[in-house]
């Protein structure tokens, strides 16, 4: 776990390890959302880079009879 320090200006740095491991760039948007008692920023990413994301998931879950 890394730890950042809010500036005068209330900004914060983005460790390089994450800004690489979530492939994040400069200018780049993210949603900021309280969450509990914490904040979470969430990549805003385009449609066409989501495709295929949900690969492998189960969907072999039981399912209402009105909801086939």
């Amino acid at each position: 776990m890394d730890t950042v320090t809010i500036s005068p200006k209330f900004q914060v740095v983005i460790p390089k390890e994450i800004r690489s491991r979530l492939k994040l760039r400069a200018g780049q948007k993210v949603h900021a959302m309280v969450y509990d008692d914490r904040i979470e920023l969430v990549p805003v990413r385009p449609a066409r880079q989501l495709k295929g994301f949900l690969r492998g998931i189960d969907t072999t879950v039981t399912r209402e009879r009105d909801r086939v």
